[in-house]
């Protein structure tokens, strides 16, 4: 319900976030937004780009390996018609490292030629990796800078916690936790978030996250639920139907052979996961974000 958010969010820990971006922003020469590709709306931070101003901007879209690759071309063409340099990577293949260093390479001549016009000595580019939680940063960081990474940690001037990652021999990448924004209103976005595991299982409604992951798979992938759990076409009515027709096939039962809805649900969110659901994106381009008004649905 619009009163009782799928995502319950701690703001404790997360309300110094734009704060904290804005900080890290003031130190690079250009900006890297990593996004998940299956939920590229709802993963990008909304005050990034207001933030990074004039600073040159880079779209990643990582873990394209477990989106929909006619989805990520649409994600890719919208990206670029806004003018923003967009890659598709996979960050634990590697796969769009190259193209990316040689992209911040391109990015970062006119600023590297402005020095060498004032006479100001050359320096490596600074750069930094923007993304929430899980999004596959450190994975990223750790491949583009290898196993001879060279980090320095509290550099003077910039707090505990941050490290500057040398990347070849012109380019530092500066190293943050991932952070999320202090409120998430676009409910839809907030469950997606918690289907692909970048919130904390036990801070998120399962009940909810998997009735919407479950609409979303009726709506626009029916298939998929009847291939993968053999279901019959009299038990694809609803989602409580859904539900109690996976629970007894995957034998998730209790005493008196009543169904473990909840069991059933993490049955789905894991194979949804680990694409054993096949290569799902859920944001699509031209969808509206969903803030439901008081008592409706979501």
């Amino acid at each position: 319900m619009a009163d009782s958010p799928i995502v319950h969010w701690f703001p404790g820990h997360m309300a110094k976030a734009t704060r904290m971006i804005t900080e890290y922003i003031k130190k690079v020469d250009v900006v890297i937004e990593l996004l998940d590709a299956r939920i590229p709306r709802s993963s990008a931070n909304p005050v990034i780009t207001e933030l990074v101003g004039q600073k040159p901007h880079i779209v990643l879209l990582n873990k394209v390996d477990l989106a929909d690759p006619k989805a990520t071309k649409e994600w890719t063409e919208f990206f670029t018609k806004q003018g923003i340099t967009v890659l598709a990577i996979d960050s634990k293949s590697g796969k769009g490292n190259k193209k990316l260093i040689s992209t911040v390479e391109r990015l970062s001549k006119p600023i590297i030629d402005r020095w060498v016009a004032k006479g100001i000595r050359s320096r490596s580019v600074r750069t930094i990796i923007l993304g929430i939680p899980n999004v596959g940063k450190s994975t990223l960081i750790n491949s583009l800078a290898g196993s001879a990474a060279t980090r320095t940690a509290n550099k003077a001037g910039h707090t505990r916690g941050q490290q500057w990652v040398k990347i070849g021999k012109n380019l530092e990448l500066l190293d943050t936790p991932g952070v999320l924004w202090p409120k998430l209103e676009d409910q839809r976005a907030a469950a997606r978030l918690a289907m692909t595991g970048a919130v904390s299982d036990d801070v998120y409604d399962l009940e909810h996250v998997i009735k919407q992951l479950i609409n979303h798979l009726l709506t626009n992938t029916p298939n998929i639920l009847v291939e993968r759990y053999k279901l019959k076409e009299e038990e694809m009515t609803d989602v409580d139907t859904i539900l109690e027709s996976i629970g007894r096939r995957r034998g998730c039962l209790v005493s008196g052979g009543v169904v473990d809805f909840d069991k059933a649900r993490r049955i789905i969110l894991q194979d949804y996961r680990n694409t054993k659901l096949g290569t799902i994106t859920l944001d699509k381009v031209d969808e509206e974000p969903y803030y439901p008004e008081d008592g409706e649905e979501t």
